[in-house]
């Protein structure tokens, strides 16, 4: 199992309360183990903590996070416009999903088995307890070890 804590790297990112996204300080978010095309920005708190987190994460159009999960509940919520298909289980299934659009959210529970894709570019805001780590059910998914 490939597993990432969000390095203290990241704690330069931190800052003391929500902002909005232009103000963020924005990063490849490959970096912590999510598909590359995407970009994150802590909003508050320190995901490498074991503490309340909040990071804001941009999709483009076309990103998938093939199915994964994480060690804490996890609250996912659409802030622009676009549309967030989310799923269950240990298989990509585009037929049996879910949707989000900006101001609602799902939660994830710890260790539940989920994926999201978008057509369209948006940007979440996702809420947990840290320390945050992301881990594939297929290792070959994970962009920090697949080459």
């Amino acid at each position: 199992m490939h597993r990432f804590l969000l390095l203290a790297a990241a704690a330069a990112f931190v800052t003391g309360a929500p902002a909005q996204s232009k103000g963020m300080k924005w990063m490849d978010a490959t970096g912590v183990g999510l598909p590359a095309g995407g970009q994150i920005a802590v909003v508050k708190g320190d995901p490498s903590k074991a503490a309340p987190f909040t990071v804001r994460i941009k999709m483009p159009a076309g990103y998938t996070v093939p199915p994964h999960k994480h060690p804490g509940d996890e609250t996912v919520r659409v802030v622009t416009a676009g549309t967030l298909s989310y799923g269950m289980g240990d298989k990509l299934d585009k037929a049996n999903v879910g949707s989000l659009t900006k101001g609602y959210h799902v939660t994830m529970m710890a260790g539940m088995n989920h994926y999201v894709f978008t057509a369209d570019p948006l940007e979440v805001q996702v809420d947990g307890m840290g320390p945050f780590a992301i881990t594939y059910v297929d290792p070959k998914d994970d962009p920090r070890t697949s080459k």
